[in-house]
């Protein structure tokens, strides 16, 4: 009894790190491949408003919690259904359950993994993910307010707003813009070109003004296209609003870390000004998501498990299980709408991980009793 419980023990280890090293490469390559096309975009905006790699680099980093969270799930079906495949296409499987090992007792280690993912997702959603998004938004805010980093960057054509494209052929050493361009089409009316020999940044306070010098002004009528030009000797442009962003709401829950909700959801939704719905979904969320990781594994592997051998391959288990977690899900999904409407109806956020869990259960179960298939298939030859 001894010597067969050393050998489940190790077993238990064996399946474990599997789990764990296939979880590692899947969760990578997807990290990998969803952080593409997202860098992708924000380097397109970010260098295009005249940044750096380095605050590409920390827009990235700080993103990174988000996206690992996101396909966590992914990454946990993933390895479970590959490991249980490989497993069960080299007989290990099929010599555990020869030495009285049930699927229950083989179901063991992919609990533990499910329950190791979950609580790496409960520090990402929890802590994690708030504090990088909170970080973010004011990172964003601080270079949307950022002049210097918006305009002040010579040689290239730049867009503070889709109406205005902004240009300076140069840049001196005492910050005078030289051979200025600046195209203001935010009047739907006409739109008007300014060019001046150079140009002054000044701030007020909050506000920001270009003075630009011996320049020409060129104004475009929309209806009837008639053209009027204007030279000037100095002209001053109010830019406050091409670099002010609209201000953050003062308190964001999705930017605020879980301890800091589990107060007063009637105070914290004024505050943000989101219902108390919208509250207690975020709270209750960040808790239901790492259930979900559970489920996904126990799914995966009980799926397999009942599909036994065949020599046309598990595709067909495999698209079951995938289906099955696309409908939890999709069902998710619209729960979450009706706990925003009703707080009181926070308890639905965990009913897709209850129904998930339950069909693991009756998987398991219809595996652990292979003799209610044989009865079955005779009842029906017999009908």
């Amino acid at each position: 009894m001894l010597i067969g419980g050393i050998r489940v023990a190790k077993f238990d280890r064996y399946m474990l790190s599997q789990l764990l090293v296939l979880f590692g490469f899947f969760a990578l390559v997807l990290v990998a491949i969803f952080w593409i096309n997202r860098a992708v975009v924000l380097f397109d905006r970010l260098i295009g408003d005249g940044q750096t790699a380095l605050v590409f680099l920390e827009f990235t980093a700080l993103g990174l919690p988000k996206l690992i969270a996101t396909v966590l799930p992914i990454a946990t079906f993933a390895a479970t259904v590959y490991v249980t495949n490989r497993m069960t296409s080299d007989s290990e499987l099929t010599v555990m359950q020869a030495t009285g090992s049930g699927p229950w007792r083989m179901a063991r280690p992919v609990l533990a993994f499910g329950i190791v993912v979950a609580l790496g997702m409960t520090i990402l959603s929890n802590f994690l993910v708030p504090m990088a998004q909170a970080q973010l938004e004011q990172r964003e805010q601080e270079i949307a307010q950022n002049v210097t980093a918006r305009l002040l960057t010579e040689g290239t054509f730049l867009h503070p707003t889709k109406q205005v494209t902004f240009y300076t052929r140069l840049i001196d050493a005492d910050g005078v813009l030289r051979d200025v361009f600046l195209s203001d089409r935010r009047n739907p009316d006409q739109g008007i070109i300014y060019t001046a020999a150079e140009a002054y940044m000044v701030r007020n306070g909050t506000s920001t003004t270009l003075i630009m010098v011996d320049g020409l002004a060129q104004r475009l009528a929309r209806e009837g296209q008639q053209l009027s030009t204007a030279k000037f000797a100095d002209f001053s442009f109010d830019i406050s609003a091409l670099v002010r962003s609209d201000r953050a709401e003062e308190f964001s829950i999705r930017n605020t870390t879980t301890p800091g909700l589990m107060r007063d959801w009637a105070g914290l939704a004024q505050a943000s000004g989101r219902s108390i719905g919208a509250v207690a979904e975020e709270v209750h969320t960040r808790f239901a998501q790492p259930l979900f990781c559970i489920v996904a594994a126990l799914v995966g592997f009980s799926t397999l498990l009942i599909g036994g051998f065949s020599r046309f391959g598990v595709w067909r288990e495999i698209v079951i299980a995938f289906g099955l977690l696309i409908l939890l899900d999709g069902v998710r999904g619209t729960l979450t709408s009706q706990v925003t409407a009703n707080a009181s109806l926070w308890p639905l956020l965990y009913l897709p991980s209850l129904i998930g869990a339950g069909i693991a259960a009756l998987m398991l179960l219809h595996a652990a009793h292979p003799a209610w298939r044989a009865r079955l298939k005779r009842r029906g030859a017999a009908a």
